[in-house]
């Protein structure tokens, strides 16, 4: 599941642009700078300008306003560490805050990693704080000529590797269970299983808690996209949604699994317990009577029977025997044994 970190020579030479591309309309684009960026206007009809920024960058929530002339609540928004997925219109302006898994080295797929992304129809800007593969997958496109050719279709573009991306999540964590699903519990360490157990059960409640509400924003983005969002675009959306929907359906199922697995488990470990217990219960019953009577006839006071006797041990033997024998076939018949 592990990716490699998104690119950031660019970042480092470029401001707080990680990278920028205009889009030629044909599914192509040529790359752009920074200083280019400012002031851009599309040299011919069908371009449209994407910029892809570090948002962390302390220039960044300024350039919003100014170039751009975002009103601040929004710049604000768009810069902020509130990462919960929404996405609202506001006129002909797009503006939306999505999530998607994090491949980082070190994190766990319930650690997501958001993207915002602003646009005006001409102008898409997406920004991020920590690496993010998805922009990356649409940049290969556009650099292989096979692209998006509007803002609609690559904000499409956007959210469907997005989605696609929490597939290689969702697929581990069902071969995982898989796998456990296949084990004899009886030969295995309980204490194991239940931490991958619970630690899977945990990432699908976290995948879930995640990805509601961007399938709630994806919505909003096919609803109520400005003009500029065409018809085939909010067709191709609308798939996202679907495929999307049929993720958290997994991820439900995957859940509910995640319980059958740990209540057989505990249901196990239960059961052996008892038995181990039952067992107890059984020996010291059947040992009760004789210590009692080894007990009785080991007090030290006068008038013991059979203490001159030389055969009175080996009555007493016969006893606890005659006894111990009456016990296992009562527990027996009973049903105990």
């Amino acid at each position: 599941m592990r990716e490699p970190l998104e690119q950031t020579d660019d970042a480092a030479t470029d401001g707080p642009m990680l990278f920028g591309r205009v889009l030629d309309g044909k599914g192509g684009g040529r790359p752009i700078d920074w200083n280019k960026v400012q002031g851009w206007r599309p040299a011919r009809p069908g371009e449209v300008l994407w910029v892809h920024l570090q948002r962390t960058a302390p220039v960044v929530q300024e350039w919003l306003e100014q170039e751009l002339e975002i009103p601040e609540p929004t710049a604000e928004l768009l810069t902020s560490d509130a990462t919960r997925p929404r996405a609202f219109r506001d006129g002909e302006v797009l503006v939306a805050t999505l999530r998607g898994i994090n491949f980082n080295p070190g994190a766990q797929p319930e650690d997501m990693v958001s993207m915002q992304l602003w646009s005006d129809g001409a102008r898409v800007v997406t920004l991020r704080r920590l690496s993010l593969q998805t922009p990356r997958d649409t940049l290969s496109e556009i650099d292989n000529g096979r692209g998006p050719t509007d803002a609609g279709a690559l904000v499409t573009s956007l959210t469907e590797h997005m989605v696609h991306r929490m597939n290689a999540a969702i697929v581990d964590m069902n071969d995982e269970l898989n796998k456990l699903e296949e084990l004899d519990f009886d030969e295995e360490e309980p204490d194991p299983l239940l931490r991958k157990i619970t630690s899977i059960r945990r990432n699908c409640l976290a995948l879930k808690r995640h990805m509601g509400p961007q399938h709630v924003a994806l919505e909003a983005i096919s609803r109520d996209a400005p003009d500029w969002f065409e018809g085939h675009d909010r067709r191709e959306i609308a798939e996202t949604i679907a495929l999307l929907r049929r993720f958290l359906d997994d991820i439900d199922v995957s859940k509910e699994s995640s319980v059958v697995l740990l209540d057989e488990l505990r249901g196990r470990s239960l059961a052996s317990a008892e038995r181990t217990s039952y067992m107890l219960t059984i020996v010291a019953a059947i040992f009760l009577p004789l210590s009692f009577i080894t007990g009785l006839l080991g007090i030290n006071v006068g008038g013991m029977p059979g203490v001159h006797s030389n055969i009175a041990f080996w009555i007493v033997c016969g006893l606890c025997a005659a006894i111990l024998s009456l016990q296992v076939y009562l527990f027996w018949r009973w049903k105990w044994l």
